[in-house]
């Protein structure tokens, strides 16, 4: 009925009007233009104006319009229309001849002088169309690029510039590269003191006069009215650096540091540290790249709000080969000081429930060196409320706090100059934080951890990240008899729960190209690596009986683990996107350990993984999930294999959808008689749990709050030959913050 009610549309046309239905365009070339395509690509994105849309033969939109148009519309119609109605496009709308002449534009600008264009109207009952016929002559191609007569100083550098132009021999008149190259030549410039110069001021000049076969000369040349200030390179004479400006800022007296002018009426940055950010320097030509790196080095520094870099020019000291700038450069700081609080509603997908409350202190600029000290502390309370009335109600209270500062240097031994990170500088990380657990009637779970470490950015899409110390210790105790006989029954689990200290090293390789917004294709690569204990084991000997080594009385943990996450997104717009993810991870104990750390290994689950299955239910391998002595089985293994699809899809104003499939397991190196089946093998791909669901994401500016229904098609844990399936009643609802690749 809405189909036939969609169609039925042709009643609300004016007199002597027609639905315009869109047009057809036929290339007529010359056999030896190999552009066709590309140049009917090109033509048709500029026919105007666009038809209404038709879906299984129906114009929805239109519809939804003339309903509105009523006297008395009514709400869903008002509503519909407003969402997805369309006015109509009549045969009055369409100006064919306008379209031909951008038609013959596009081919001027493209090299393919005297080509001809002609429509016509083909009329049909109640709707109309345009069949435009296009004929594309042979195009005019360069025989010479010249330089005209070009004012010194800027004529040598232009010179320059032009050697690596893409302007050769034989190639097509191409108006829009040209305009390439003119801003290419202008970026080159302003990196080589021009900072008056515009690209406006180039202009190219096609001469055709000597040639009787479509040939031309190409001149590139400085317009007339190009300033005096445009063609002379200007050097900075002065650098003016105010560390915490105001209005009030008294700049009469200036502290001189590396030959730069400091103005701060108290000491709130310490010279020292400050002075390697700023790139720019006196006696240095103007260059807008060193420029931006100053900016963007002082703005992480993370002690600051704004950084403004204004240029002066010193008109009097202006001569017909220099002239001279006085940069000044204005930094306007954070708050110091900032406090934080945040009250919590946890629920978690294992019934516990609770209540939690973080406060954490932030001090910028904590020695006047840039350092930021972070305090924060954390208390938790939850409880198992959904458990039977005759089965005991568990509950776990957990306290944290930790403190972190981060240097805008390193510190390091021996001094690294900052001319080695043209980029950015490194930032030396140091953090301790202690985590009391005490799950009730059960045991009580105490936590240290140190870190010391660098992070820097190569580049705008590169990160490393390295922790040469990364120490933890784990220490249970008060563990209960019950739990004590979960434990006796599961050696692999009391393995996990012995002393634990890991001490070791991380390495971490970020790509970011998700960073390059108007690309169609972009990827995203994070990998990381971590080994412990060795250094530890070279203070230690094997012992003949087979028991671990000890440093200071503790037992320590020995592995390497590698992990590789890759993101890859399609776009075919802003709004519509495929989303693929892959990630492969492996743990592998040796020496002092059997097996991994429990807090290194991984688990398979929830919403930022295969989102069909629960955290932690999934695997390993073909595990079920259930123990015939009826012991607590953590769902844990060393290898771990996930790949995720999905389509991002618009809805209605920031409510976003996404349709996806995920696959993944986790599996174990070693057999363990206590999770049968979870070992890996060559049929890991039967192994996968698998699952397809929809979602609906609310995103705010960024901040996405995410609900994904997602349902299992494939499960692992069940006899071959009943394995692929699809229960509703199975689905698993997912509640989570951000994108989850």
């Amino acid at each position: 009925m809405a189909i036939l009610l969609a169609c039925n549309v042709a009643k609300h046309f004016p007199e002597g009007e027609r639905l315009y239905t869109g047009a057809t365009l036929e290339i007529e070339t010359d056999s030896l233009i190999k552009e066709k395509k590309l140049i009917k690509e090109n033509l048709e994105s500029v026919i105007a104006p666009k038809p209404n849309t038709k879906i299984l033969g129906a114009y929805f939109g239109l519809y939804y319009y003339y309903q509105s148009q009523k006297i008395h519309p009514s709400f869903i119609y008002t509503w519909l229309n407003k969402k997805f109605g369309e006015e109509p496009v009549y045969q009055s709308d369409v100006k064919p001849y306008d379209v031909e002449n951008l038609f013959l534009n596009r081919l001027d600008n493209r090299g393919y002088f005297y080509s001809s264009a002609s429509s016509e109207f083909i009329e049909k009952d109640d709707e109309v169309s345009v069949a435009y016929k296009v004929k594309v002559d042979s195009p005019y191609r360069m025989e010479t690029f010249t330089l005209d007569s070009l004012p010194n100083p800027i004529s040598k550098k232009i010179e320059e510039s032009v050697k690596n132009t893409v302007l050769k021999k034989d190639i097509r008149f191409d108006l829009p590269l040209m305009q390439i190259e003119r801003k290419r030549i202008d970026v080159y410039l302003k990196k080589k003191g021009y900072y008056n110069f515009n690209e406006r001021y180039i202009l190219f000049e096609a001469d055709t006069n000597k040639y009787k076969n479509k040939r031309f000369d190409l001149y590139l040349k400085l317009k007339e009215e190009t300033p005096k200030q445009a063609i002379v390179p200007y050097k900075i004479s002065k650098v003016n650096v105010y560390p915490h400006y105001n209005i009030k800022t008294d700049t009469t007296q200036a502290e001189i540091y590396e030959d730069k002018n400091y103005y701060q009426d108290e000491l709130f940055f310490k010279l020292k540290y400050l002075d390697p950010f700023i790139t720019l320097s006196k006696g240095q030509y103007y260059n807008a790249e060193t420029s931006k790196n100053t900016a963007r080095r002082l703005s992480q520094i993370g002690t600051y709000k704004f950084v403004n870099i204004q240029y002066k020019e010193i008109d009097s000291a202006l001569t017909d080969s220099i002239g001279e700038l006085e940069a000044n450069i204005y930094l306007s700081p954070l708050n110091k000081r900032a406090i934080q609080t945040e009250f919590q509603a946890v629920t978690k997908s294992n019934n516990f429930t609770g209540p939690a409350v973080a406060v954490s202190f932030l001090n910028r600029n904590l020695f006047k060196g840039g350092e930021v000290l972070k305090l924060s502390t954390k208390f938790s309370y939850e409880s198992q409320f959904t458990r039977g009335s005759d089965e005991p109600k568990l509950s776990s209270t957990q306290f944290s706090i930790s403190g972190e500062v981060a240097f805008p240097r390193i510190i390091f031994p021996i001094k690294v100059g900052s001319h080695f990170f043209k980029y950015d500088i490194p930032k030396t990380r140091t953090s301790l934080s202690l985590d009391y657990l005490n799950r009730k009637g059960y045991y009580d779970l105490l936590s240290y951890t140190a870190l010391f470490g660098y992070t820097w950015n190569a580049n705008k899409f590169i990160t490393y990240d390295i922790n040469p110390i990364s120490l933890s210790y784990t220490k249970p105790s008060n563990i209960s008899d019950d739990f004590q006989l979960i434990l006796d029954n599961n050696p692999y689990l009391a393995d996990s729960f012995e002393q634990e200290f890991i001490s070791g090293l991380t390495f971490g390789y970020t790509y970011n190209g998700l960073l390059e917004t108007r690309k169609t294709n972009q990827i995203y690569v994070n990998t990381k690596f971590e080994v412990a204990g060795n250094l530890l084991s070279l203070f230690n000997k094997k012992n003949e009986d087979g028991t671990p080594n000890k440093v200071l009385g503790l037992e320590y943990a020995q592995f390497a683990k590698l992990d590789l996450d890759v993101y890859f997104h399609h776009k075919f717009n802003e709004e519509h996107v495929i989303a693929s993810r892959l990630f492969g991870g492996y743990g592998i104990p040796y020496g002092n350990s059997v097996l991994l750390p429990n807090i290194k290994q991984y688990f398979s689950g929830g919403p930022y993984s295969v989102r069909a299955f629960r955290i932690r239910s999934l695997g390993p391998g073909t595990y079920n999930g259930t123990s015939n002595d009826g012991s607590y089985h953590d769902q844990t293994g060393n290898i771990r294999l996930e790949a995720n699809v999905e389509y991002r899809f618009p809805i209605y104003s920031f409510f976003k959808g996404a349709a996806f499939v995920d696959a993944g397991n986790i599996w174990n190196s070693e057999d363990n008689p206590s999770l049968p089946g979870g070992t890996f093998s060559k049929s890991f791909i039967q192994e996968l749990g698998m699952g397809v669901g929809v979602g609906v994401r609310v995103d705010v500016q960024g901040f996405v709050i995410r609900f994904d229904l997602a349902t299992p098609f494939h499960d692992p844990s069940l006899p071959k030959g009943e394995r692929y399936t699809f229960e509703t009643q199975e689905s698993v609802l997912n509640f989570a913050i951000g994108y989850p690749f």
